[in-house]
């Protein structure tokens, strides 16, 4: 589809990159945001990239609004004649999958899930075509996660899956949401994954915990002591089942303030990662791991 633009009020530009959601509307979505933030342009105040979207809070007595589009569609123009590439970095998220935490939540509210019988992680594998749990959570852990917005609440991402289209995972949410989630639970809606920040309502079946805090006003972390929210549009998350005992010595890390996530500076192409996925993401992991 062609870049959708559009006025929110009189300080506002939401641009619509698809209709639907993909690598490539993702990627074109942040390369522009990227660009519109190193254009430094006068007037803007926030950019708030989203999956297939964006939208530019800007000063309209700094810029005029039809001032402030035009440059923004430059830069859209720009941006398509360059290399789909980008800086980032790859994180690796230890997972307690199965955990007794999201296990007790899921059985308080089975009269609003699709399958009353059974678990979050079984009903996901039934419907996904796995023939056991410990198969789909290979699935689910064994490629890599695109960040490719994060809100809802504070710094909660939605990850998308860097897998061929036949191939991505899709559950959908429960019927009717819950009125609790352990924190850091690690959800999933439609095609999303999610780690939920704080403990609160949500909708997303749930898939296990992580250790790890990506979100600290206090800053007390030792990984968030520059800045409160962990995760970023454009980060590549790979997930690392581990077991009770080791979800514990990590959490007696972060609590120690001497934990520190794995993590990996990385230049990512979409065309070379479109050619050979499987192979691009075996790199990457390849990258994560490297002494």
């Amino acid at each position: 589809m062609k870049t959708r633009y559009s006025y929110g009020g009189d300080e506002h530009i939401f641009v619509e990159v698809s209709e639907e959601m993909s690598l490539a509307a993702f990627f074109k979505s942040l390369s522009i945001t990227q660009a519109i933030r190193e254009a430094n342009l006068p007037g803007v105040e926030e950019i708030c990239p989203a999956n297939a979207s964006f939208q530019v809070k800007y000063n309209p007595d700094v810029c005029a609004p039809e001032t402030m589009l035009a440059a923004i569609q430059d830069i859209e123009k720009a941006q398509a004649a360059g290399k789909a590439e980008i800086d980032t970095r790859i994180v690796e998220v230890p997972v307690f999958y199965q955990d007794p935490w999201t296990h007790e939540t899921l059985m308080r509210f089975r009269d609003r899930h699709q399958d009353p019988e059974g678990t979050d992680l079984s009903y996901a594998a039934r419907i996904n075509g796995y023939d056991s749990i410990e198969a789909f959570i290979e699935a689910h852990s064994g490629s890599p996660w695109f960040v490719t917005m994060v809100g809802f609440v504070s710094g909660l991402p939605f990850m998308f899956q860097m897998v061929e289209r036949e191939k991505q995972i899709q559950v959908p949410k429960y019927v009717r949401p819950r009125t609790d989630t352990p924190k850091l639970t690690v959800g999933y809606g439609g095609c999303f994954s999610c780690i939920y920040s704080v403990r609160g309502a949500g909708g997303y079946q749930m898939f296990g915990v992580t250790p790890v805090p990506i979100y600290d006003p206090a800053q007390n972390a030792a990984h968030l002591k520059d800045f409160l929210v962990f995760f970023q549009p454009g980060d590549i998350v790979k997930f690392k089942p581990i077991s009770e005992n080791e979800y514990h010595e990590i959490v007696k890390q972060v609590e120690d303030g001497t934990y520190q996530p794995r993590t990996k500076s990385v230049r990512f192409s979409l065309s070379e990662f479109e050619k050979d996925m499987a192979g691009y993401n075996a790199a990457m992991q390849e990258a994560l791991y490297e002494h």
